[in-house]
C-alpha cells in the first residue's frame, strides 16, 4: 500500500538527529525519524515551514513515511 500525501507545519527539528515533528493541519502533531528524514530530498527545515509529509496508511496518523518541502513532488 503507498502512503498518504498530505501538507503539515514544522513545529519541531533537530538537524543534528534528522528528526523532529511537524502539525497537520487538523491539529495533530506527529513525530518523524530519521529514516522519514532520509527518504525525503531536504538538507534542513525551520520552525513554521510548509511541508509535505508521506503517513503510512497501516500506521495512520502516526507513522511518516517520508518529509519534503510542500512545493516539491511527492518523494517515490
Amino acid at each position: 500500500m503507498s502512503p498518504t500525501w498530505t501538507q503539515a507545519t514544522v513545529h519541531t527539528f533537530d538537524a543534528t538527529a534528522g528528526s523532529g515533528s511537524v502539525i497537520t493541519d487538523s491539529g495533530l502533531v506527529i513525530a518523524f525519524d530519521t529514516r522519514a528524514w532520509a527518504a525525503g530530498p531536504l538538507r534542513t527545515m525551520r520552525t513554521g515551514q510548509r511541508v509535505r509529509i508521506a503517513v503510512d496508511d497501516e500506521h495512520a496518523p502516526t507513522a511518516i513515511a517520508a518529509i519534503t518541502l510542500s512545493t516539491f513532488p511527492p518523494v517515490d
